[in-house]
């Protein structure tokens, strides 16, 4: 423990000395509420970013950044719709927090020159046809009832957990990865968030739809992010990626 104090005080005394900003830490980059609710702070990530050293992109991590920066438009959209469809306020909550995290890779996109894929589309309209095809879908079934778009507001975070996963592994660019792993752990929290509410709202125990289970329990047992646990802890998983009616 000495040591490490030790070379944790160098680091602050080089930082000083050369006039380099401190390393902004990642408890920086996101806010936290009550009900796990992850923001990402915008001054946070830019300081962040100006830190870190950017490349050049390969054609792959554009494409990522592309992808996304609408698929984290579809759960803001899919939200603020069910929102207006219900009246939970969980769904107006966590849509602002959406917001920040399509902000947040519309910032990367911005830092590369790449050109903006959600640029003048409104609610529910998507340059993507996969993502389009999956909002409409999902509308649709969370229309249903309150169980069903509680169900609805999970399997989008299992999507994007699944999805910034598979896209962590494939870039080394720091940027992307500070990005992405702070949006891996908002859609973590609010799986946990979604899940909770609707054992609370309707007895039920959310089963996972595209995570396995064993990854899925991993995720209902961690409060690391959150200090909550879930209410949600037997589940199971199939890891199918093909939107299926719950």
């Amino acid at each position: 423990m000495k040591t490490i104090l030790i070379v944790a005080l160098m680091a602050v005394t080089a930082w000083v000395t050369l006039g380099i900003a401190a390393p902004v830490s990642a408890a920086e980059l996101t806010v936290v509420d009550a009900e796990g609710i992850t923001s990402l702070v915008a001054d946070g990530l830019q300081a962040a970013l100006s830190e870190s050293m950017s490349s050049v992109l390969s054609e792959n991590e554009a494409a990522s950044l592309m992808y996304m920066r609408e698929e984290e438009k579809l759960a803001y959209d899919v939200y603020v719709t069910l929102y207006q469809q219900w009246s939970l306020p969980l769904f107006n909550n966590i849509a602002n927090s959406e917001a920040t995290h399509t902000s947040a890779v519309k910032v990367l996109l911005e830092r590369y020159g790449i050109a903006d894929p959600a640029a003048g589309n409104g609610v529910g309209e998507f340059t993507d046809p996969t993502l389009q095809k999956l909002y409409d879908q999902l509308v649709a079934q969370g229309s249903q009832s309150l169980t069903d778009a509680l169900r609805v507001g999970a399997a989008i975070e299992e999507i994007d957990i699944l999805d910034l996963q598979t896209r962590l592994a494939q870039t080394a660019n720091v940027d992307i990865e500070l990005v992405y792993g702070n949006l891996l752990k908002g859609s973590r929290n609010h799986l946990r968030a979604f899940t909770s509410t609707l054992q609370r709202q309707t007895g039920e125990i959310y089963t996972a739809q595209y995570l396995s289970a064993e990854m899925y329990e991993t995720i209902m047992a961690d409060t690391t992010s959150t200090g909550i646990p879930s209410l949600a802890f037997r589940q199971r998983g199939n890891g199918n990626r093909n939107w299926r009616k719950p």
